[in-house]
């Protein structure tokens, strides 16, 4: 399993689409059977990097696992691929063997902030409380830190 942000991946395509051996990086990645793109919404969006992250997707589609977290719903990832044809197609792969899960929860961010700018007592019991709702145990017990997606995405779900 791979976690990373979605523009290292994107930027790792792109150097060795450059370097014309995108081919082998694709390769080197299907190693993993489960990636995961965090922060998918956040891509550049030149045209190369819509193109290779289409590729990455059409690769691994019915092959490996894709996990996404993204802020942004179907309807806005356009704003990703640019070209509507594109943006279909990518929605198109990922969706079809996809569990998607949408959370509709209030970032704690954003809460921890509004806090702080409200005063210190406020700040203090928003950074406790910021520090319960961070983390979740797994089913090993182990604390681990949570991410606070708007989308999770997992497509192709072979884990």
């Amino acid at each position: 399993m791979l976690f990373a942000p979605t523009f290292q991946i994107v930027q790792r395509l792109l150097a060795a689409k450059r370097d014309l051996r995108l081919a082998a990086e694709l390769k080197r990645l299907d190693r993993f059977e489960a990636l995961i793109l965090d922060d998918f919404g956040y891509v550049q969006q030149s045209r190369e990097e819509m193109e290779v992250l289409f590729t990455l997707l059409a690769e691994r589609y019915e092959r490996r696992s894709v996990v996404i977290t993204s802020n942004l719903v179907f309807s806005q990832w356009d704003q990703i691929f640019k070209a509507p044809m594109t943006t279909a197609a990518a929605v198109d792969r990922v969706v079809h063997h996809a569990v998607i899960l949408e959370l509709s929860i209030p970032s704690y961010r954003a809460e921890v902030a509004k806090a702080r700018s409200q005063g210190t007592a406020d700040g203090r019991r928003a950074r406790e409380t910021n520090e319960r709702r961070s983390h979740w145990r797994s089913p090993n017990g182990a604390l681990t830190r949570r991410t606070d997606p708007a989308i999770l995405i997992v497509a192709n779900p072979q884990i």
